[in-house]
C-alpha cells in the first residue's frame, strides 16, 4: 500500500528512455504567450502588483546597502517555486518541487554563493555572526559550534521544508481519492467537498511555501552583505 501511495511522486513519463517529467519545471515558458508580458490585462496588472510588493519587502530585508536589482533573484525564485507548486495540483502533472533533487538544487548553490561571498569579502563580519551580542565568555565556544551547525544545515532545512509540505498535501489528496470507489453516493458527496477544501488549502500552502523559501533565502543573503 505504501509503495503504491508514494509511487505518485515517481517520474514515469519517458520517451526513448529519457524522463520528460522534469520538463514540467519550465513548461510555463512555453504555455505563457509573449503577448502576456506586453498587454495590460487584468492578470498582468495583478502579477505586476505582486512583484512590486515583493520587491519592496525584499529590499527592506536586504537593507539600504543593497542595490535595487538584487531583489530580482529572489522574485524569480519565488515565481519558479510558486508556478511548480500550483502546476503539481493539476491531475497527471509531475510535481518537481516534491523532490529534493530540485529543492536542494535551488537551496544549496544559493547558500554556497552567500557563504563564499561573505567569508571572502566580509570575513570579520562573518566571524561576528558566530557569537551573538551579549554572549558570556564561558558560552562563546559552545555558541560558535551551535551557530556553525545552524549555518551548515540551512540549505537542507530549506529544501526539506518545501519538499515535505508538498508531499504531505499530495499524499492526503491521493488517500482521499483512493477511498472514493468504495464509498456510497452519500459519503462520496462529503468526500468531494473534503477534497475541494483540501485543494484550496493546498493552494494556500503552495503560495506560503514559495514565499517562505524566498524570504529565508533573502534573510540568509542579508547576513553576508
Amino acid at each position: 500500500m505504501m509503495t503504491n501511495l508514494f509511487s505518485v511522486f515517481d517520474p514515469s513519463t519517458t520517451i526513448f528512455n529519457l524522463s520528460l517529467n522534469w520538463l514540467s519545471t519550465f513548461i510555463g515558458l512555453m504555455l505563457i504567450p509573449s503577448s502576456y508580458w506586453f498587454l495590460q490585462s487584468r492578470m498582468n496588472l495583478i502579477w505586476n502588483n505582486i512583484i512590486l510588493t515583493l520587491h519592496m519587502e525584499f529590499k527592506t530585508l536586504l537593507g539600504p546597502q543593497s542595490s535595487g536589482g538584487s531583489t530580482f533573484l529572489f522574485i524569480s525564485l519565488f515565481s519558479l517555486i510558486l508556478f511548480n507548486n500550483f502546476l503539481g495540483l493539476f491531475p497527471y502533472i509531475f510535481t518537481s518541487t516534491s523532490h529534493l533533487t530540485l529543492t536542494l538544487s535551488l537551496a544549496l548553490p544559493l547558500w554556497l554563493a552567500f557563504m563564499l561571498y561573505g567569508w571572502l569579502n566580509h570575513t570579520q563580519h562573518m566571524f561576528a555572526h558566530l557569537v551573538p551580542q551579549g554572549t558570556p565568555s564561558v558560552l562563546m565556544p559552545f555558541m560558535v559550534c551551535i551557530e556553525t551547525i545552524s549555518n551548515m544545515i540551512r540549505p537542507g532545512t530549506l529544501a526539506v521544508r518545501l519538499t515535505a509540505n508538498m508531499i504531505a498535501g499530495h499524499l492526503l489528496l491521493t488517500l482521499l481519492g483512493n477511498t472514493g470507489s468504495s464509498l456510497s453516493y452519500f459519503l462520496l458527496s462529503f468526500l468531494i467537498v473534503g477534497q475541494i477544501a483540501l485543494l484550496v488549502l493546498e493552494s494556500a500552502v503552495a503560495i506560503i511555501q514559495s514565499y517562505v523559501f524566498a524570504v529565508l533565502s533573502t534573510l540568509y543573503s542579508s547576513e553576508v552583505i
